[in-house]
Order: structure tokens, then C-alpha cells, then sequence
């Protein structure tokens, strides 16, 4: 009786877990959503959503580290005005409340793709994009002469 109570404890333990862990899964996929298809819609008010307000992205440009302010990188988007940018999450991996994802972008004209790193953090019961570096690639990528 003992063995069987305890299984059945452990049993729903794990579906709460489990449960648990499905929601948060969500919560964060909704926060890059909200990154990517208000980046992709001019949806600014989405975007301010997804970031922490103390946000700033970072890239190397010329070898030199390049910080730009998120609360500027918001005001680039103008209500209504798409981008045509076409946006993919690749993946996410969380411990309690700390995350981080890996997003793909293909940029307007389709010539290059932005790779995102987003360190994100629950924030008041809240997901934050509270840091993103980035770095881009030509697209389509080049053949190899070898292959």
C-alpha cells in the first residue's frame, strides 16, 4: 500500500512538473514571439512587451563591440510599417527563471540572416528578453567550390 501511494505521488508530481514546465515553455516561445513578429509587423508595442526596459543589444562590427540601446532599437519600428523580416525560434532551454533562446531572422531582401542570442529572465511573473547579441551570415549562404 506504501509503494503504491508513493508511486501515485511521484506520478502526479510529475505531471505537475511536467505541466509546469509546458507553461513556462509557452510563456517564453510567446515572449520571442511577441520580439519577432513585432519586429516583423511594426508592432513597436510588442516589442517593448518582449524587452526588459534597461535591454541593449550587442555585435561586433570591425572587430570592435557594438552596444546599441533597446529602448532606441524599439523607436526603429513604426506602428503598422511591416518589415518584411521573417523570424524563427530555434531553440530555448530555461532553469526556474532564467532562459536562453537562439532566434533566426531573415532580414528584408533576404540577404542576410541574423542569428539572436536572447538571455531572458522572469521578471514579476513575467518573461524578459533582458539581453540580446546577434551576429548575421549572407543569405542564401554560398556554396562551397568543394561540394
Amino acid at each position: 500500500m506504501k509503494r503504491k501511494l508513493a508511486l501515485a505521488i511521484f506520478a502526479l508530481s510529475f505531471v505537475t512538473w511536467q505541466s509546469s514546465a509546458q507553461s513556462e515553455f509557452e510563456a517564453i516561445t510567446n515572449t520571442l514571439m511577441d520580439y519577432i513578429e513585432g519586429t516583423a509587423n511594426g508592432e513597436p508595442e510588442r516589442i517593448a512587451r518582449a524587452f526588459h526596459k534597461d535591454l541593449n543589444l550587442y555585435t561586433i562590427s570591425s572587430d570592435t563591440l557594438r552596444v546599441r540601446d533597446g529602448q532606441k532599437y524599439i523607436s526603429y519600428f513604426k506602428p503598422g510599417v511591416k518589415a518584411n523580416r521573417i523570424g524563427r525560434i530555434i531553440s530555448i532551454d530555461y532553469e526556474n527563471d532564467a532562459a536562453v533562446a537562439k532566434v533566426e531572422i531573415v532580414a528584408p531582401g533576404g540577404k542576410k540572416i541574423f542569428t539572436d542570442y536572447m538571455m531572458l529572465l522572469k521578471v514579476k511573473g513575467h518573461w524578459k528578453i533582458i539581453h540580446k547579441s546577434y551576429t548575421s551570415r549572407p543569405y542564401p549562404p554560398e556554396k562551397n567550390i568543394n561540394e
